[in-house]
């Protein structure tokens, strides 16, 4: 027989039963001005005013893009803050978030993407000797004339997004910053109704 596994040791202090989107809500707003996000090396200094104000802006941009509740995003990247946006962003939106190793080969990513049926994925371009694009295009060469969330690939069939870190263009992908821009006030208010309707329960990674 199944079940569900849900233990709670002794504590003084209750578990609290709320979503990560409204706690890291109520959180920005009583410390707004409080650091929430250094990233040395990317010269990254963030108060929970501006992290809060980034984090809506990509989950207004992801749902733009048709990213749902349930939906699972697949991450691939080293530590930065691109990494810490769509982590926040994607629990906002109760979509699933798929970390995935970042050193990974080839097989190992085919097989991670497929076994979730991640329908996009935030990638980093490369992480020390890995070329992250060069692995994505081996696995779907489709990307070279694909439209930017019309990915129909046989290795990768149920992707439709790749969302890549950095400036510079990538045929059949989209650039993680204009993706941020994305979303409007139609957008941010879609995003402000759907977190009272998650359900702390219900998985986000």
């Amino acid at each position: 027989m199944t079940r569900l596994s849900y233990r709670c040791g002794t504590a003084a202090t209750p578990l609290v039963y709320d979503t990560i989107g409204r706690l890291f809500d109520r959180t920005a707003d009583a410390h707004a001005e409080r650091d929430a996000l250094i990233v040395r090396h990317q010269g990254i200094h963030w108060s929970y005013a501006e992290y809060h104000d980034r984090v809506d802006k990509l989950a207004a941009g992801l749902l733009k893009l048709g990213i749902a509740k349930g939906d699972r995003v697949g991450i691939w990247a080293p530590n930065c803050a691109e990494w810490c946006l769509t982590q926040m962003a994607t629990a906002k939106l109760g979509a699933i978030l798929v970390c995935i190793n970042p050193a990974y080969r080839v097989h190992e990513l085919e097989y991670a993407l497929n076994a979730v049926e991640c329908r996009a994925i935030v990638t980093a371009d490369r992480f020390k000797t890995s070329d992250y694009l060069a692995m994505l295009n081996e696995l779907a060469p489709e990307l070279a004339t694909a439209v930017p969330g019309d990915l129909q690939a046989a290795r990768l069939p149920h992707l439709r997004w790749v969302i890549r870190m950095g400036e510079e263009l990538s045929p059949g992908m989209l650039n993680f910053n204009s993706v941020c821009e994305l979303g409007d006030d139609t957008e941010l208010q879609r995003l402000q109704a759907l977190g009272d309707q998650l359900d702390p329960d219900e998985p986000i990674n």
